[in-house]
């Protein structure tokens, strides 16, 4: 396990969870706004770096949580998720989020297919959405969505134009989780050996490999990881955000704080609103009682 400190740029990852995003797509999940407010204090306490909120394009209850959590006061960064639209960036603006993703399709099959669009649509549309929201104050990080089935050769380009922009990280995603840890490696290590900003990883679990796709991107040279709480996601679900802790709790160097007795609490809440009591049946308690790495 000592490579996984090693074999990185830094010794842990920063966490990115997304509960409250992608973990809503499981199916028949859907937090109430207490649920959204109480996950969002509850990963803020255990020392969640960012917290991906929701897409305030979809209606009134996500901008209702976006609203209330931004103005709860968080350590932790709070991000809206957006598509290349600028109707989606407005409403997040509106909600007082100045910290925006950006996700936009790179596959084919996604862009073809899917929009009916071409690749250049995609590689425009980004410029026009990344200056509106950098003419706002913005800070903006870029998301490519089925990436794992993309043509390497436009998603480098993609991921180039996102850095020209100014994003200040790019996200791989693997949206229908195809990888393995050897393709993970190979992939996002060609991707942090062309950028200069960040990478970060996005897993999928439908083979049952989001954690351990997660683990080898980071030995790549990613620095950010999603998470869910759980594993809490669509289909198969996302990177478990309790595993990843527990894999990376004896590697870290001290470069970063958890409250992790605030982990339990979190497990059994989420899956409580999320009507899933297996996904917290596991914790081990006696591993949580420490709090600091």
């Amino acid at each position: 396990m000592a490579g996984i400190a090693d074999g990185s740029k830094t010794s842990r990852p920063v966490i990115v969870d997304s509960t409250l995003r992608d973990g809503e797509q499981a199916p028949r999940v859907v937090f109430n706004l207490k649920e959204k407010v109480a996950i969002a204090k509850l990963l803020d306490l255990l020392g969640v770096e960012i917290i991906e909120v929701g897409t305030p394009i979809m209606g009134e209850l996500e901008q209702q949580a976006l609203r209330k959590i931004c103005g709860l006061g968080l350590r932790a960064r709070v991000v809206s998720w957006n598509r290349l639209l600028l109707s989606d960036i407005r409403a997040s603006l509106a909600c007082g989020v100045r910290d925006i993703h950006i996700s936009a399709p790179v596959s084919d099959l996604h862009i073809q297919v899917k929009l009916g669009k071409n690749k250049q649509w995609v590689l425009d549309c980004l410029k026009r959405a990344m200056r509106y929201a950098f003419d706002y104050g913005c800070r903006v990080s870029v998301g490519s969505e089925d990436a794992s089935r993309a043509d390497f050769r436009f998603l480098m380009e993609f991921a180039l134009l996102a850095q020209e922009m100014g994003a200040e990280r790019f996200r791989y995603a693997d949206t229908v989780g195809i990888l393995d840890p050897f393709s993970t490696r190979r992939v996002v290590g060609a991707l942090v050996k062309k950028l200069s900003i960040p990478v970060e990883f996005h897993g999928h679990n439908d083979f049952g490999m989001a954690t351990a796709n997660s683990v080898a991107a980071f030995t790549a040279g990613a620095t950010h990881i999603t998470t869910t709480v759980g594993g809490l996601g669509e289909r198969a679900g996302n990177t478990c955000l309790e595993d990843i802790l527990k894999i990376f709790h004896k590697n870290f160097k001290n470069t970063g704080i958890f409250n992790l007795d605030i982990l339990p609490v979190l497990s059994r809440y989420v899956a409580i609103a999320a009507n899933r009591p297996h996904l917290a049946s596991g914790l081990n308690l006696q591993a949580t009682r420490t709090n600091i790495y």
